[in-house]
């Protein structure tokens, strides 16, 4: 665990130009505190322990403002920005080398139980501030989602997303113009 924390917060230090150092990164960043919460009720969760994986999550939402549900699967180096009021759902799952800034929700759509109703973020996906990203869709790995978005499609690899409802302006490195 001391391997992650020293790895996560190492990540934090190169991502964020206001951290200084990485002690600052490990003792005062809340997206790292989350993340260590998560990844502890997330063990908790997967081994049957639901009740007291939910208790983690919930102190770690309100000393951090940031809501992870233990079912939800985190890679690694997943960077939370600011991170207050993030949101990320049960059956979401984030891939490594996630930027996610505040105010983002990676929520579900229906009440079903037992079926996926959450995103699936692919690597190195970049999340603006106040994006929500709905349902049991994908996004592709390289790809941004522009601040406050609202993500309702699959978005391919390398695109970027804008607007509401979120359209695609980039795609493998080749602009897009809509008319308004």
């Amino acid at each position: 665990m001391i391997k992650t924390i020293i790895e996560e917060g190492k990540n934090i230090l190169e991502k964020d130009p206001a951290t200084r150092s990485l002690f600052e990164a490990i003792f005062f960043s809340p997206g790292l505190r989350a993340i260590i919460a998560h990844k502890v009720s997330h063990s908790l969760y997967e081994k049957g322990h639901l009740t007291l994986a939910r208790w983690i999550s919930y102190r770690a939402r309100k000393k951090t403002g940031i809501e992870i549900h233990p079912g939800a699967k985190i890679g690694k180096r997943v960077f939370i920005d600011h991170g207050m009021g993030v949101v990320i759902g049960e059956t979401a799952e984030v891939g490594d080398d996630v930027t996610i800034y505040h105010g983002v929700t990676l929520g579900g759509v229906g009440t079903q139980k037992g079926v996926k109703r959450h995103p699936t973020i692919g690597n190195n996906v970049m999340i603006g501030a106040g994006a929500k990203v709905l349902g049991p869709i994908s996004v592709g790995d390289n790809s941004k989602i522009g601040a406050n978005a609202v993500v309702l499609e699959d978005i391919p690899e390398n695109s970027t997303a804008v607007g509401v409802p979120a359209r695609i302006i980039k795609k493998h490195g080749q602009n897009f113009i809509y008319a308004i």
